[in-house]
């Protein structure tokens, strides 16, 4: 099963051969007009100059409005803070140079879609002429956190039963309550536009096994629906060149301690259910249904509302849920240093995320292109 430089043989080995627990991080950002704060096509400019210093760290992303950093392959948390941090600051200085900021929220909250410009490239034109208006639509800016792990049957094991714990992990990076000058009332408008408009952008259902997941990736192929790997754009994803979960369900954060305390409790999960499946304990799995009603409670309520516990028939708050996945995960925090990384999520539950923050200067000021200012204002990109 190989098509040009990809076959799943090749996928299957890197996992088997994968290291447990590195860490890999990806950051969309906007790039801004520094007076209107509109996006503004520079993403070539702005490559040119971060190039020499980022290197292939740094990527276009789609649209020219949009620019991506990415971590190397990290052996820990500390070292994937160190390293964002540094790219971080160097694609702020590439920034100052070429006079552009650069926004941080999950959607850009007015910019026109109309007014954007699609990457020439091979890939994002092939994107284009496959998926059309849903990749003009697209100003959304997500996070991914990779995640080795060890094992092809291994890995789909923890990926199905990782598939339950994305709704809790979403509803806690919610940072995109506002879309086209409007107010929309979601928390993540990105997982909204994204996941519901983007072909395979959602989870799919549980696999039995490798064998199950390659089949379906090589009907894909066979049958024309994707032409390369990378067109499976699920939420949660085997990465196949990388040997890793990507968790892909995150908005783009404001404040990098964000982007990393919620990084930490990925890969303390990703932890906890291989270490439960190694030591023979049988991991929970949601149906897909349930999952889906969850991710819509998530996306439109984020940490302010209430997830579904079909098993009890009972709603539970958000932010008791990720109280209880800081439980579940806590043997991991000290094993793999992650207690710093935690405790700030404790900080964001008492004070609100992103979106509950953009929410409330929006209560006060009933300006969407103000609170956008302030939020860029108080909030230091490194």
């Amino acid at each position: 099963m190989t098509w040009k430089h990809y076959s799943l043989e090749q996928t299957a080995t890197r996992f088997d051969n994968s290291r447990d627990y590195t860490i890999g991080i990806e950051e969309e950002f906007q790039i801004l007009d520094p007076n209107t704060l509109e996006l503004t096509s520079r993403l070539e400019d702005l490559k040119a100059i971060a190039h020499k210093k980022l290197g292939t760290f740094v990527q276009g992303e789609l649209i020219a409005s949009e620019v991506e950093i990415s971590t190397g392959k990290c052996e820990n948390i500390a070292a994937a803070e160190a390293d964002l941090t540094e790219k971080r600051r160097l694609l702020a200085e590439s920034a100052s140079k070429l006079g552009v900021r650069l926004g941080t929220t999950g959607t850009h909250p007015f910019s026109d879609w109309k007014a954007q410009r699609i990457l020439e490239t091979h890939h994002y034109r092939e994107v284009e002429k496959r998926v059309r208006y849903c990749a003009w639509h697209n100003l959304t800016y997500g996070m991914h956190t990779h995640v080795g792990i060890r094992g092809r049957e291994r890995m789909i094991a923890v990926f199905n039963s990782l598939r339950g714990y994305m709704p809790a992990i979403l509803a806690l990076s919610a940072n995109s309550p506002f879309s086209e000058g409007q107010y929309t009332y979601l928390h993540s408008t990105r997982a909204q536009i994204f996941t519901r408009s983007f072909p395979r952008g959602n989870i799919p259902g549980p696999f039995r096994n490798w064998d199950d997941y390659a089949t379906f990736i090589d009907s894909l192929f066979v049958t024309n629906s994707i032409s390369e790997p990378t067109q499976v754009w699920w939420s949660l994803r085997p990465h196949p060149l990388f040997g890793t979960l990507e968790i892909r369900i995150c908005d783009s954060q404001t404040n990098i301690r964000d982007t990393v305390a919620i990084s930490a409790l990925v890969v303390a999960l990703v932890a906890r259910l291989s270490t439960d499946y190694d030591e023979g304990r049988k991991l929970e799995i949601i149906n897909t249904r349930e999952l889906d009603e969850n991710i819509w409670r998530a996306t439109r309520f984020g940490l302010s509302g209430n997830l579904a516990d079909f098993k009890k028939r009972r709603e539970v708050p958000a932010t008791d849920v990720i109280r209880e996945l800081i439980e579940f995960t806590g043997v991991m925090n000290e094993r793999l240093g992650l207690e710093k990384y935690i405790n700030r999520l404790a900080e964001i539950l008492d004070d609100g995320n992103g979106a509950q923050r953009q929410i409330r200067l929006y209560e006060e000021k009933l300006d969407v292109a103000a609170v956008f200012s302030d939020v860029l204002e108080s909030s230091p990109f490194i």
